[in-house]
């Protein structure tokens, strides 16, 4: 007599080789298994690439032309880039003159999205025309709101938004013009753009997003270091300078491009920068309790890569020097605190080496009287 299996042990096969089946295989036991999640993870990180097609890791420097810079700023600024793909531009405040230009073809290119960095531009702007004050409370969340020392510290989108739409593109516009965007920043430079400035609001977020994020601009880091060298200085726009002869570095002189009215309202965006450097954003930059720098962190990205962008100045009695870190890449560690850190490398390095020793009596505005007005 043949025995034909029951439907109930038919049933309790079938059950029994879907669970087994829902059970993973021990990468040990599957080599086809370990293949497949390397393979994935390779794709997750070609996925990166490919979205931003810049890397994170680079030679910053090995395109460069060294023989204008000054060595010892030089040395500091490609030992804190490291292996990153990054730029340093170190500018003399005082003055207008190129230290250093760490990765040139990044530092002289068309610009980049100036993310959070347009946030001081902003905060001139708003105190000059009188839409906000020291101190001002902006609702920024539900029952949240913050001054413009907390707002810069924190980088609060929110806050630079609101100003933007209450002072509107006009206005918005001709301050970041008048702080040199959308111009070149240097003098005589060949291989320098203008950036780009907007003839409209942008169309994604309008002027509120382009007070937040930048958005619609095309900023160098030429031009955020002339226009933060003005808030250092006390209100001279400099043209940039990069001495490239024995007679060009014999006979340099100070040019100014414009003298801005904003010296009273310097303390205010000041306390903001300095705000994110003791506890914000940029807190990487921190040197030490006795030598202190000010600062603004940005982070975004553009169609090509993500960005981390900061720019600073070290100190506010005796502005010495103005450094601008740009970086660049596809992973997700390029943001401002990171060139915060870069930054903070630097001051460090050259304090180590006493670089900034013989400048401590020499008064912010020692050159602004002696320059040549273009």
């Amino acid at each position: 007599m043949t025995h034909r299996p029951s439907y109930y042990r038919i049933f309790a096969i079938v059950l029994c080789a879907l669970i087994i089946g829902n059970f993973p295989v021990p990468a040990a036991a599957s080599p086809r298994a370990t293949r497949t999640v390397r393979h994935s993870h390779a794709a997750i990180r070609h996925s990166a690439i490919s979205r931003y097609g810049v890397p994170t890791f680079a030679d910053s420097s090995k395109d460069d032309v060294t023989q204008y810079d000054d060595p010892v700023v030089r040395k500091a600024a490609v030992e804190a880039l490291g292996r990153y793909n990054g730029s340093v531009v170190a500018i003399d405040p005082t003055n207008g003159r190129l230290l250093s230009v760490v990765n040139q073809n990044l530092a002289f290119s068309a610009g980049f999205i100036p993310c959070s960095t347009i946030k001081p531009v902003i905060a001139v702007a708003a105190l000059q025309e009188g839409v906000v004050t020291r101190d001002t409370m902006i609702r920024v969340a539900p029952r949240k709101y913050l001054n413009l020392t907390e707002a810069l510290a924190h980088s609060n989108n929110a806050f630079f938004e609101e100003l933007g739409r209450r002072m509107g593109f006009d206005t918005v516009s001709h301050y970041g013009r008048l702080l040199g965007l959308g111009e070149l920043a240097g003098y005589q430079i060949s291989e320098e753009h203008p950036g780009g400035f907007p003839s409209e609001p942008p169309k994604n977020g309008g002027v509120a997003r382009m007070s937040s994020f930048g958005e619609g601009i095309q900023m160098t880091p030429l031009q955020l270091g002339a226009l933060v060298s003005s808030f250092a200085n006390g209100g001279t726009l400099y043209y940039l300078q990069y001495p490239r002869t024995a007679e060009e570095r014999e006979n340099f002189a100070p040019r100014i491009k414009r003298s801005l009215n904003i010296e009273s309202l310097l303390p205010e965006v000041r306390d903001g920068m300095l705000a994110a450097v003791l506890y914000g954003t940029g807190r990487l930059s921190y040197i030490s309790d006795d030598e202190q720098a000010l600062g603004k962190t940005g982070t975004c990205s553009d169609s090509a890569s993500r960005l981390g962008w900061f720019v600073s100045y070290a100190n506010q009695a005796h502005p010495k020097i103005v450094l601008v870190v740009l970086m660049r890449g596809h992973s997700s560690t390029v943001k401002g605190p990171m060139a915060a850190g870069v930054a903070g490398r630097i001051y460090r390095k050259l304090n180590d080496v006493n670089y900034f020793a013989e400048r401590n009596d020499v008064a912010p505005t020692s050159a602004m009287t002696s320059g040549t007005r273009q």
